[in-house]
């Protein structure tokens, strides 16, 4: 446990700070941009994320922007495009992939929004079955499927996704049960909208259904088949759950990740590892008859005071600056701490945490994100990564170490933190490393085995030339996980070094390219980054002076990474076919 000195003044305005994210959990925040825009009436525009930068802070442009709200005008749009060969992508309507998946190649291009395809359209209560448009948002399906006495079981933590945006990404829960984690698995049909021939109106809208083999691609598309329209869901009763957190030490960690997954229906861990400990989720269907009305609402996905984001972040860039690892451990800590005894956002009645375990309806703790719910401009308060506000900017690495792997992984990064026991702490600042459950999957893109999935966010500079303090841990653990353990990369997350030949771990992607080539012959929805990202074209990394610094390559020589501030290539500690910017 950390000591903190009560008259250091700094140190008490960031506990501060930290602690008025806990108590703003009611207060407005600001609704995100839309994040395409455009000069003029939907023309000359240009598209994001929701963070306000892609890996390569390149800026996507596009001629057009279409706003369909049925699939009829879905398939008018797709028809028009087609006949004139026009490039064609797909954005949501909060745009939270960080790759370059949604840019069309040239300004030339169409962007097709899906923001107003986003209406229940049936729930039957009997088949427990629910179709939705494919703009609907993670937080509209929990909700109306509870409002029928339904679920859909796991799914990610973010209300901020939508439908089809799970699907294009394969986003997913935790949880080594039933059909798995993956929002993907519980698709039973999908209608896409794909160009077509002169014979067929130039756009069709095919209904791809359980036991056609296409389903295992759309399922998990990457955008590249065409406008997912609609899906229907396999449901399950609502339910009850009972969750715990328990903090331990993280010396057995390699021995219990392996096992804690077949214990707890909805396991998952938080890993500390500069601090050396655990938060185990202990977490349980239970009988509906138990007593409990639990709310779930994150910390870090409420809205926070636009001044306070600021403090924090200026605080963080010149920890960065002066090399302050000391300074982001104790602030590391204290963020550990807040979490640890506010119980993450828990509540036992929707107000008030007065104790383990916090039990509830299961649409009320799968997910959360107040931060979403109002309507001012941002200038008081926002979502901790709001790009209108000077807040959050950072970099997230997310992979997938099969079980089998897994323990020797864990036992790596240990190694790591053993030589540089600080190394850590600036992922700390940013709740540790979420450790999660995924199951194999049909799905041609989907998890290729049983897995752990690791999500590690840390601190990113807005000067891409601008090396982070312990780089080169960071970018070991990255090559660690991703080339010595054969890691599947988040389609959603991650920097470009994830992707480099990423598609030839997937035994099917033959199958997908197949149901590709079938569905968008012209390539109409593909671009040169998924083209990349399919191994249809060689160079998913971008080599040219500092690009170690951003992910965009792995270094080669000392150029690429940073010798006239100190950081040169160097081979890895423990992982020795590393190569990383090391100070």
């Amino acid at each position: 446990m950390l000591h903190l000195n009560p008259n250091n003044t700094m140190v008490r305005l960031i506990f501060l700070l930290k602690f008025t994210t806990v108590l703003f959990s009611m207060v407005n925040s600001s609704l995100p941009e839309d994040p395409i825009k455009c000069s003029s009436t939907n023309r000359n525009c240009t598209i994001t994320n929701s963070y306000g930068a892609f890996p390569d802070r390149s800026v996507c442009r596009a001629a057009e922007v279409a706003y369909p709200t049925t699939e009829e005008e879905l398939i008018t749009v797709v028809a028009t495009a087609t006949t004139s060969k026009r490039k064609m992508k797909v954005a949501t309507r909060f745009s939270h992939s960080i790759p370059k998946l949604v840019c069309p190649d040239g300004e030339d291009g169409l962007l097709i929004s899906t923001k107003f395809l986003n209406r229940m359209l049936e729930i039957d209560r009997e088949r427990m079955t629910m179709s939705v448009e494919s703009g609907v948002t993670l937080r509209q399906l929990i909700n109306e499927a509870a409002k029928a006495g339904l679920a859909l079981p796991y799914a990610p933590y973010w209300w901020g996704l939508t439908v089809g945006g799970m699907l294009g990404t394969g986003a997913h829960g935790s949880t080594l049960w039933g059909e798995g984690s993956s929002v993907h698995d519980y698709v039973i049909q999908i209608r896409i909208v794909t160009p077509a021939g002169p014979e067929e109106g130039h756009s069709k809208a095919r209904t791809i259904v359980s036991g056609d083999p296409d389903l295992n691609a759309a399922r998990v598309s990457l955008g590249v088949l065409g406008v997912i329209s609609q899906v229907t869901l396999q449901l399950q009763p609502l339910f009850k759950r009972s969750i715990t957190f328990s903090v331990k030490h993280d010396v057995d960690l390699g021995d219990q990740v392996a096992r804690f997954g077949y214990q707890h229906e909805f396991a998952d861990m938080t890993w500390y590892p500069s601090q050396r400990k655990v938060t185990y989720r202990i977490d349980d269907r239970v009988s509906s008859n138990v007593s409990g009305n639990g709310l779930n609402n994150f910390i870090g996905f409420r809205s926070m005071v636009s001044a306070a984001l600021a403090i924090l972040r200026t605080t963080e860039e010149n920890q960065e600056f002066k090399g302050d690892a000391d300074g982001k451990c104790i602030i590391g800590g204290l963020t550990t701490s807040t979490l640890i005894i506010s119980a993450y956002g828990l509540t036992n009645d929707g107000i008030v945490f007065t104790g383990y375990p916090v039990i509830g309806h299961h649409n009320q703790l799968q997910a959360s994100g107040t931060c979403l719910d109002s309507l001012n401009d941002g200038r008081i308060t926002a979502c901790p990564w709001d790009p209108r506000v000077k807040g959050l900017f950072f970099h997230q690495t997310a992979f997938s170490v099969s079980m089998s792997k897994v323990k020797s992984f864990i036992q790596d990064v240990q190694k790591l933190i053993e030589l540089e026991p600080k190394a850590m702490c600036g992922v700390e600042l940013y709740n540790g490393i979420l450790v999660r459950y995924v199951k194999a999957s049909s799905a041609y893109l989907g998890k290729q085995e049983d897995a752990v999935d690791f999500d590690l966010t840390y601190y990113r500079s807005k000067d891409p030339m601008s090396p982070r303090l312990y780089e080169d841990i960071m970018e070991e653990i990255e090559q660690i996980g991703l080339f010595k353990y054969g890691g599947l990369p988040h389609w959603g997350k991650n920097r470009n070094v994830a992707f480099e030949g990423v598609i030839k771990k997937y035994e099917k992607a033959e199958e997908f390219l197949k149901v590709k080539e079938m569905y968008d012959p012209l390539g109409l929805f593909s671009s040169s980054w998924t083209d990349k990202v399919l191994g249809l074209t060689d160079g998913a990394t971008i080599v040219k002076e500092g690009c170690a610094l951003e992910g965009l390559c792995v270094c080669s020589q000392d150029i690429h990474c940073a010798p006239s501030k100190g950081y040169f290539c160097r081979p890895g500690r423990v992982y020795k076919d590393a190569r990383v910017c090391t100070h």
